[in-house]
């Protein structure tokens, strides 16, 4: 995908047509890590685009792409660094082997909120830190969704105590997932669209994804019979909306300062809808018989 990626960088943001540039029109290409139609994750990222869309009267518009429709599966990153995308929708810590560092940008194992790891990084220095990190990368970061306090996942046998994650199969990014192999489970990541099938056919144990609503929505509770929460690995999950270095900086500085606006705002309302709908469907589990 990346072959000849150091000469698309080159010209990605050139690539608009002459009278599109003279109009101040824009259009840019956003690739994501989560399934098309999943509700709080691609849904966000296609209202974020939308609201930017209805606000700028059209002039600056976002396409936005499902895993796996432009890029595969966790090589957004890679994507938008070397400029065969503008900008991805996604979580910082799929690019740990890029840094450690990348952690602390979406979710660490008994650490802050999303409300708390928001405003480390607005008022207490993390902007700062991050810039430089992902600057390494050709890379413009901000929050651009809060998705709370993570389940503990879903398993095909009831977990009694710690010796039960000996050998357990489990699907889990981040941090949390170094935590479980220290317990002696086997961890790996897998996208979204590819867990149902892992749990089904018994490749894996148990898998986290997000909460009871997207995750009914991608049919684990079909799945797996236990359910647990909730989760200590994320207690402030939070995604977020990588911007192309040279993209972003040949925005307008009225046109950073939206973006950066939209982004915060949708990070506010994923939240409150995360906390309304998982509460509502969480008991919609309970009436389902969940364990």
């Amino acid at each position: 995908m990346l072959a000849g990626a150091g000469s698309l960088a080159a010209g990605a943001t050139l690539s608009f047509p002459t009278p599109a540039i003279a109009q101040g029109l824009r259009q840019l290409k956003m690739v994501t890590d989560w399934p098309e139609g999943s509700p709080g994750t691609y849904s966000n990222a296609v209202r974020l685009a939308q609201t930017v869309a209805d606000a700028t009267g059209g002039r600056i518009k976002i396409e936005v792409f499902a895993a796996g429709a432009l890029v595969r599966p966790f090589e957004t990153f890679d994507a938008v660094g070397a400029g065969v995308a503008d900008m991805y929708h996604s979580a910082e810590y799929y690019w740990e082997k890029k840094s450690p560092a990348f952690n602390f940008f979406a979710a660490i194992p008994f650490g802050f909120t999303a409300e708390e790891l928001f405003a480390w990084v607005k008022y207490g220095g993390g902007q700062e830190l991050w810039d430089d990190l992902s600057g390494q990368f050709n890379i413009k970061p901000l929050f651009c969704a809060g998705l709370g306090t993570q389940m503990g996942g879903w398993f095909n046998k009831e977990l009694t105590s710690l010796e039960t994650f000996k050998g357990l199969r489990y699907r889990l990014p981040g941090l949390g997932a170094e935590v479980l192999r220290r317990l002696g489970a086997t961890v790996v990541t897998l996208p979204g669209s590819e867990i149902v099938q892992a749990l089904k056919s018994g490749a894996i144990d148990g898998s986290e994804w997000i909460g009871p609503w997207p995750d009914m929505a991608l049919g684990l509770h079909k799945a797996a019979a236990y359910y647990y929460y909730p989760g200590w690995h994320e207690p402030g999950f939070s995604q977020t909306l990588g911007i192309n270095k040279r993209v972003w900086e040949s925005l307008d500085a009225s046109d950073q300062r939206f973006i950066e606006a939209v982004a915060a705002c949708e990070y506010a309302r994923s939240l409150g809808e995360y906390n309304a709908n998982n509460a509502l469907w969480l008991r919609k589990l309970r009436d389902e018989g969940t364990a």
